[in-house]
């Protein structure tokens, strides 16, 4: 066969182990995005294969049916019909699932309908025999009118054979399973009447959804030909009816199941880990194991990458020729990259730790127990994914509610979402943490830091649920979903998917918050490296001149000098004129300064501090924690990092809405300005308050 490029898409129900088989098929070798005009998110991989073939896997949105019901289920259907699009299928793979065969064969049964080259994944074959289940692959494959790959993404066998059948799927029938016209002879004639170069199937979900079909839309369809909303739904529902005896008459000779060894220890777990009470507090415990772990497991590798970018910036300054630009690397770009680098292990654990109760089951237990909580506060059941998705990043998390029918308990949703306590905020939480919670045990057994860390995520979801409540009094819109969650088979976590998760989300957070660092560490060295007027001109002369009394060494007198020209700077003057408004917190105008620059991004807090420390210190292997734990205020000579501005820093970064591309992506599923407006305003006003009653107590 000649080398081609063929297009895969892998289409399956939620909880078939798709994403599974697409990390066996691409490895690595895959990318994220969004589809074009929806922030849907997609996965593409890439693939070779027997015969010098490549492919380009598209990993679609999960789906039980072509009859769309949310936006993440209509791209599957715009895809699947749409034959301009530069990613529509030469083939469909369909993920199942051996456990729930029946219900994973409709979606099949209708992608064949479209009559695009079908291959049927049955996955977890290795479950089988302790399931009680064997299968007639031979009688399923004539009367699918398929190629039938047996796989097992646990251990990874079969993989070989789809790679085969995708390289051969030209030989594949394209053969429908079910006659759908029958549901309505009549009107499908009529159909097929008016449009003689169409698909009558393809013309079916175009009319029964609101779906692109290449140049045909909807509003081209003769009013003659659609329908009201309750027929659509009579019919549908006899076309699932067909369907069904279809799959049903076909399994009754292509699948055989032993009752006797289909028990399972799921159901007396789901007891114990959805229990009114019991169910609460596991949940707590799990949560109290992974902070705790957090800090204790990354500490050493934190540490280390603390003092090389330190000896590094030292080295540099030491051993480059002196210049702009040996101090903008030196000053600027290596600890502003540090200041990000260094967060990479804890970043890491947090996503293993949510990849590890995803992959296991256990995420949708705790997406159903939660939904008795949410009910209480104006919230869906579904609101819960968005919220606890939002502890890696608020923007994936906001495009999550697109699953949730009713329009005021998804707005409520994306509103409160950023809340959830993110992984940007986890750089700021971690360094503050450390100056100011001692590194002790309570208890002989809990690390005080771990409780405080824990402390501000149970926070920011409270006030979450806090807010909802009183949004839900406040926002006078109608509407109430229905939650639905599938509870899947409980299974050992794969560690190639464990890894794969982990190293692809944590590449996006260094790469996503690495080209915001860069930028603002070169703009942040410029402007504190220059500034207008005498103060600064002629700061070496000011400096020597009110120390002609005092005995400083040549060090602590060069120190002197670039505070004096660091604070007259540009960056200097700006951070001087916020200081009135957030000296009441406990700020002073650096601190100021690395709230502002984090508006880009949170993260950009502590590389922010670690450009301005840098400045005038080039050779100094001190690592950033300890620069800002020794700095003190010029006037009292009181530490800047003490515990009352500690809490209301973490309090703060707890509640502000310090990152604009999660307003960016409220404006576009909002389509308005007006309600990331009132999210940035509000949480910016808590997060003050929060702050200013913290310190002023504390202090």
């Amino acid at each position: 066969m000649s080398n081609q490029n063929i297009n895969v898409a892998l289409i399956g129900n939620p909880n078939v182990g798709k994403t599974s088989v697409f990390n066996h098929l691409t490895g690595l070798n895959q990318h994220v995005g969004n589809y074009p005009g929806i922030t849907v998110e997609k996965k593409v991989g890439f693939c070779k294969l027997p015969g010098h073939n490549h492919a380009n896997i598209v990993d679609l949105p999960g789906t039980y049916s072509l009859n769309a019901s949310s936006i993440d289920e209509n791209v599957v259907v715009e895809l699947l019909l749409n034959k301009n699009d530069k990613l529509f299928p030469d083939v469909a793979v369909v993920v199942t699932d051996v456990e729930n065969l029946k219900r994973n064969l409709l979606l099949f049964t209708q992608i064949k309908d479209l009559q695009i080259p079908t291959i049927l994944v049955i996955n977890m074959a290795d479950r089988m025999d302790r399931k009680g289940i064997s299968l007639d692959i031979a009688h399923l494959e004539d009367k699918l009118n398929t190629k039938i790959a047996l796989v097992s993404s646990r251990k990874g066998t079969g993989i070989d054979t789809l790679k085969q059948l995708i390289a051969d799927y030209k030989l594949l029938s394209t053969q429908p399973c079910v006659d759908t016209s029958s549901i309505d002879p009549a009107y499908f004639d009529q159909l097929r009447q008016a449009f003689p170069n169409q698909d009558v199937y393809k013309l079916w979900l175009v009319i029964g959804q609101d779906v692109n079909f290449g140049h045909l839309e909807r509003h081209q369809i003769p009013n003659a030909f659609t329908k009201s909303v309750a027929e659509l739904k009579r019919l549908q529902q006899k076309e699932t009816i067909k369907r069904y005896q279809f799959i049903n008459d076909t399994l009754k000779v292509g699948q055989k199941i032993d009752a006797s060894k289909a028990t399972s220890l799921g159901g007396k777990l789901d007891r114990i880990l959805t229990h009114k009470v019991w169910g609460y507090v596991i949940f707590a415990a799990i949560l109290l194991l992974i902070f705790q772990s957090i800090f204790d497991w990354s500490s050493y590798p934190m540490d280390f990458i603390d003092e090389s970018f330190a000896s590094l910036a030292a080295y540099t300054s030491e051993h480059l020729p002196p210049g702009m630009l040996t101090d903008l690397l030196a000053e600027g770009i290596i600890p502003g990259i540090g200041g990000v680098v260094i967060f990479i292990p804890q970043i890491a654990f947090l996503f293993l730790f949510i990849s590890i109760l995803e992959e296991s089951g256990y995420m949708s237990r705790v997406v159903f127990l939660m939904d008795k909580i949410m009910r209480r506060f104006g919230l869906s059941g579904k609101s819960v994914v968005p919220l606890i998705s939002g502890t890696a990043c608020a923007i994936p998390a906001i495009m999550a509610t697109r699953n949730i029918e009713s329009w005021k308990e998804r707005l409520i949703t994306i509103l409160v979402t950023p809340f959830t306590t993110c992984s940007a905020r986890l750089p700021v939480y971690a360094i503050i943490i450390a100056l100011v919670i001692p590194d002790q045990k309570v208890g002989g057994f809990f690390n005080l830091q771990g409780l405080t860390l824990m402390g501000l995520y149970l926070a920011g979801f409270a006030m979450a649920i806090l807010s909802a409540y009183i949004l839900n009094k406040i926002v006078k819109l109608q509407g109430k979903s229905f939650f639905v969650v599938e509870m899947p088979t409980y299974k050992v976590p794969l560690p190639k998917n464990v890894a794969i998760n982990v190293i692809e989300k944590t590449k996006a957070f260094v790469y996503g918050a690495g080209k915001i660092i860069l930028a603002i560490s070169i703009i942040l060295w410029f402007l504190a490296s220059y500034g207008p007027g005498e103060h600064f001109n002629n700061a070496e002369a000011i400096v020597k001149e009110r120390a002609a009394h005092a005995e400083y060494s040549e060090e602590e007198l060069q120190t002197h000098i670039a505070s004096h020209k660091l604070e007259n700077s540009y960056i200097g003057l700006m951070g001087h004129a916020i200081e009135p408004a957030i000296a009441p917190l406990g700020y002073d105008w650096k601190i100021g300064i690395a709230i502002i620059t984090s508006f880009a991004a949170r993260e950009v807090f502590v590389g922010t501090l670690a450009t301005i420390y840098s400045i005038g210190d080039t050779e100094s292997e001190e690592p950033i924690k300890q620069k800002m734990a020794a700095e003190v205020h010029a006037d009292t000579g009181k530490k800047v990092f003490d515990f009352a501005t500690g809490i209301s820093l973490l309090l703060f970064y707890a509640f502000a809405m310090q990152c604009a591309s999660t307003l960016a992506i409220v404006k576009k599923e909002t389509n308005s300005w007006k309600w990331p407006a009132v999210q940035f305003v509000s949480m910016s006003l808590i997060a003050y308050l929060a702050a200013l009653v913290a310190y002023q107590i504390l202090s």
